[in-house]
Order: structure tokens, then sequence, then C-alpha cells
């Protein structure tokens, strides 16, 4: 499960990814609200919760930092490009938020 957001404060977007066996892609559920922290969120918790229990699942990482922009390139913006939408992440490395020369 991995957070997002448009800068290191408050996430807007969380990705549940659920991996049915050794080397199987993740199916991705993604959950977005533009109120708050979903971090903090606690309908959003209780909706990942929901998800986790109805695929049974055992064991669960978490990223704890905000992991980047929550728009997709390609999608959202165009590939090679930065998101108009999140001038943080435009220099910053983000797995470790430090900023990029």
């Amino acid at each position: 499960m991995v957070f997002y957001g448009p800068d290191n404060t408050r996430a807007t977007k969380v990705a549940v990814g659920i991996v049915r066996a050794e080397g199987a892609e993740p199916e991705m559920t993604r959950l977005y609200s533009d109120d708050g922290d979903l971090r903090t969120n606690h309908e959003i918790g209780q909706q990942i919760l929901g998800i986790l229990n109805a695929q049974g699942v055992q064991s669960l990482i978490v990223k704890e930092e905000i992991f980047g922009c929550p728009h997709e390139e390609g999608i959202d913006y165009p590939d090679g490009k930065v998101c108009p939408k999140c001038p943080f992440w435009a220099s910053r490395d983000r797995f470790t938020g430090e900023m990029i020369q």
C-alpha cells in the first residue's frame, strides 16, 4: 500500500496492490480524496480494511512516507514531462524526497 500526494505533507491517493502468487502482477485498487490526508481518513481506512478482508490478505507492506505525485504519467500528463499540478515533485527523488540536481 502506497500513498501519493501533491507534496510530502498530504496524501490524496492510496494505491493498494494485492499479489495473489509469487511473481504475479498486483491487482490494483486506487482510492482518492481531496479532503484532508488519506492517511488519517477513517472512511478511507475502513474501505482499505474492507478490501484487504474481502481478499483474504495475510500480510501487508505499507510505505509510510508519501511516494510522489498522485497523477499518472501518460494518463494525467504527457510521458517524459513533470506533472503541472504537483510542482513539489518536479525536482525531487520520490524515494528519498531529496532534490535532484
